[in-house]
């Protein structure tokens, strides 16, 4: 009974570890991440981009480890989403034909919803580039930007995440137009 518990605590602790490892970033989030903070922090300036990260000091790589850690975070739930709506669609289709029909559906429908929402991500990035290059010319006018944002010292990502979100919705209204 004993050499039983201990082989399935065994196999228990072998396992969760590749469960728990599931979301954490790979060495090509963090190669991303820093390629896409660079851009941020070209695009805001250095005060403001320690502003929305940290100090001078630590900002870079807090941006890099926060976003390697969303995209990490984000990619698995988009793969299990894309997944499971494609084994919906595969099973409303009702393959049939060779013996891994099924599979085959599911497989290619789940690659293309991941690759949508890997565009996705990808246009949202430049949405927020984009938005930090809007915001630090804003900055310039103080008046109107304190006006618009405040004066704390979290103005300047208010004003970056409004202008992103606001970039995002006329990209997706401009291909909703288009399509």
């Amino acid at each position: 009974m004993k050499k039983f518990l201990v082989a399935a605590a065994l196999s228990v602790a072998a396992i969760s570890p590749a469960v728990a490892s599931a979301a954490d970033p790979a060495p090509a989030d963090f190669k991303n991440a820093a390629k896409y903070c660079k851009a941020l922090k070209a695009a805001s300036g250095s005060t403001s981009f320690a502003t929305m990260f940290g100090t001078k000091k630590n900002a870079h790589g807090k941006c890099v480890s926060q976003t390697a850690k969303k995209t990490a975070t984000e990619d698995a739930a988009q793969a299990k989403t894309a997944k499971s709506q494609a084994v919906e669609e595969c099973r409303a289709l009702k393959t049939e034909g060779s013996k891994n029909a099924f599979g085959k559906c599911v497989s290619e429908k789940a690659k293309a919803k991941k690759a949508a929402a890997d565009k996705e991500d990808e246009a949202q990035e430049d949405d927020r580039i984009n938005a930090a290059k809007s915001c630090k010319s804003a900055k310039k006018d103080s008046a109107t930007f304190a006006a618009g944002f405040g004066t704390k010292k979290n103005a300047f990502g208010k004003c970056v995440s409004e202008t992103a979100k606001r970039l995002a919705a006329e990209r997706k209204a401009e291909e909703t137009a288009t399509a």
